[in-house]
């Protein structure tokens, strides 16, 4: 179904791996397409409780994107390439499921943009991370200036943006750029351990927590409106009367009947 991702689905996970081991997992246009096609599905399937994105082999999550496709683009055609990754990664920042990275090895350029897009990201101890563009004579494009400063701050967002310095997992910890280091035998264990436990909760919550959450960086949004509005949108749901009525019969929600 897809040329350039392998999936899996166990316990209401979709597993996605990048799969080009022989160009470390990079983007090129066929893997945008595809990644495109997989959300449509994560927001149209029920199914589909939370999604993990990963890397094929062991050296690399993501190393960045296939030069050599737009090595002689237009001004024109590389704003269209970087509008192009906008959409993919708002679509995936915006799902509403929540997405996580388990970051690989590599994950750099484009890469890093990848994970930084995903709710939240679990790193291998073999985890490097950067933005190296400015060694090319560019920029991140596919959001990568925004989200890095929104990650980890603003001062050492430019510090990274203007050295093209690669970090490793321990600073990327450090740094809150991301959530966990694990042994690189763990990676794929720690994230469906995580997401089994958000799992149990109520999908239209956790859906109405994204919203809300990315509101914060939405300058065209009150985020404060919007959560209420989030709020207010839960008290229509079935599973809100289930989650109340269970806290008041002291019992565990089941939210799997409720959607």
């Amino acid at each position: 179904m897809y040329q350039t991702l392998l999936t899996s689905f166990h316990n209401n996970i979709l597993t996605i791996t990048i799969n080009r081991p022989d160009k470390l997992n990079a983007l090129n246009k066929q893997v945008f397409d595809d990644l495109d096609t997989v959300f449509d599905i994560v927001y149209n399937n029920p199914d589909i409780r939370s999604v993990i994105i990963t890397g094929a082999g062991n050296k690399s999550f993501v190393a960045g994107a296939d030069i050599l496709e737009f090595k002689d683009f237009t001004p024109e055609q590389g704003e269209a390439l970087s509008l192009r990754g906008h959409h993919v990664f708002f679509k995936i920042e915006n799902a509403p499921k929540p997405v996580v990275a388990a970051v690989n090895g590599f994950a750099l350029g484009g890469g890093c943009e990848l994970a930084m897009s995903c709710h939240f990201r679990i790193a291998s101890r073999n985890a490097k991370f950067g933005q190296p563009e400015v060694n090319l004579g560019l920029l991140p494009g596919y959001g990568g200036t925004q989200r890095l400063v929104q990650l980890i701050g603003k001062a050492k967002a430019m510090e990274l943006l203007f050295s093209a310095a690669i970090i490793n997992a321990d600073e990327a910890l450090n740094l809150r750029l991301v959530n966990y280091v694990v042994e690189e035998g763990d990676l794929l264990n720690k994230a469906n351990e995580i997401l089994s436990v958000i799992n149990t909760k109520s999908p239209n919550a956790i859906a109405q927590c994204i919203v809300a959450a990315n509101a914060v960086y939405d300058e065209t949004r009150n985020g404060y409106h919007v959560e209420a509005g989030a709020f207010g949108t839960c008290f229509q749901s079935p599973e809100m009367i289930e989650g109340v009525s269970a806290f008041l019969e002291k019992r565990k929600p089941d939210f799997r009947i409720q959607s």
